[in-house]
């Protein structure tokens, strides 16, 4: 019971990330999707959302593996699946948006 948030975190990030990756962008910060052609839509969602899912599947085998094998040190998975998504996401924004912000 001690990783009920961390588990119930990680299925929303992968929800929402695969609302992004069908093509709904709008949960993504108006700012960060100005410039994102309307013929790019598709790709930039499904970039973004294959980052967000993979933050979120990190969170979600943590979590799992934590309440299985009730170790501590299983943190290298989140801390891996942060930086993934978050590179995936970060190519997103330069690809499509020209830009970060």
């Amino acid at each position: 019971m001690d990783y009920i948030s961390l588990l119930v975190f990680g299925m929303l990030l992968s929800v929402l990330g695969w609302f992004n990756y069908k093509g709904n962008i709008s949960s993504i910060h108006w700012y960060n999707r100005r410039r994102v052609l309307p013929e790019d839509v598709p790709a930039y969602g499904k970039a973004m959302g294959t980052g967000t899912m993979i933050i979120g599947a990190a969170l979600l085998l943590t979590a799992v593996l934590q309440m299985i094998f009730n170790k501590e040190a299983l943190y290298f998975i989140t801390v891996a699946g942060i930086l993934i998504g978050l590179a995936m996401m970060l190519y997103a924004q330069i690809r499509y948006n020209h830009g970060i912000f």
